[in-house]
């Protein structure tokens, strides 16, 4: 009795095992299709960018959230181009303290061209945070268009355009040679900056244009 007992909860146990193998295994095989779904979406909106590989290294990590369509790879992608803007300010910031000691007896017209790097990338910075701001108004009115919506659409094109300028601008500022190795940086992560940010836009404009052309359908119709 004691042997058939042990018996039918051996194999209760094994039906539950298997139950949930069974149950686990499904889903995993579902997020995986999922993920391999979104990895190619990725990388066909990519395609159109000026840097398509930066672009899908930088949407990768995003590979596993729910992006549902244009509108979420764009907000992602304008995320990501604030992301790297703060990180570019911080280590610029951390640059000119050091300089600033130094200026008066090496190189002051080096620490001053920090400092305007400095001014443009926090001038992006700021611009990206408006885009931010303005991006949570814009989903707050859903699907509807109209004039408000276009002029919200507007304001994140302009705004991501500065920014694009200004870290383009510092990019340009230093000299293309006999830079010290710390310059050299400063200008790799500007330029980083510059063209995720130039990414972001196209993505967004991207996102935006359907907008546009329910807003040009809705005017003719009028």
């Amino acid at each position: 009795m004691a042997r058939l007992n042990l018996t039918l909860l051996i194999i209760i146990f094994l039906s539950l095992l298997f139950s949930t193998l069974a149950t686990s295994v499904k889903p995993l095989s579902l997020v995986r299709h999922k993920n391999s779904q979104t990895m190619t979406y990725i990388e066909s909106s990519c395609n159109g960018t000026l840097y398509p590989d930066l672009c899908i290294r930088c949407l990768t990590q995003y590979v596993k959230s729910n992006i549902n369509g244009p509108q979420h790879l764009a907000q992602y992608a304008l995320s990501m181009s604030l992301s790297r803007a703060l990180h570019t300010r911080k280590y610029l910031l951390k640059v000119t303290k050091e300089l600033k000691t130094k200026a008066v007896k090496s190189n002051k017209r080096e620490y001053l061209i920090v400092q305007d790097c400095v001014n443009q990338i926090t001038h992006s910075v700021d611009q990206l945070s408006q885009v931010m701001k303005e991006l949570r108004r814009l989903n707050k009115r859903g699907s509807t268009i109209n004039d408000d919506t276009l002029w919200h659409i507007s304001n994140v094109e302009t705004w991501v355009s500065t920014a694009l300028t200004d870290a383009s601008s510092c990019v340009y500022s230093f000299p293309g040679h006999r830079m010290s190795k710390r310059t050299s940086t400063i200008k790799v992560k500007a330029m980083n900056v510059a063209e995720v940010t130039s990414n972001a836009l196209f993505l967004f404009q991207k996102y935006a244009s359907r907008y546009r052309k329910v807003a040009t359908i809705t005017t003719k119709k009028s």
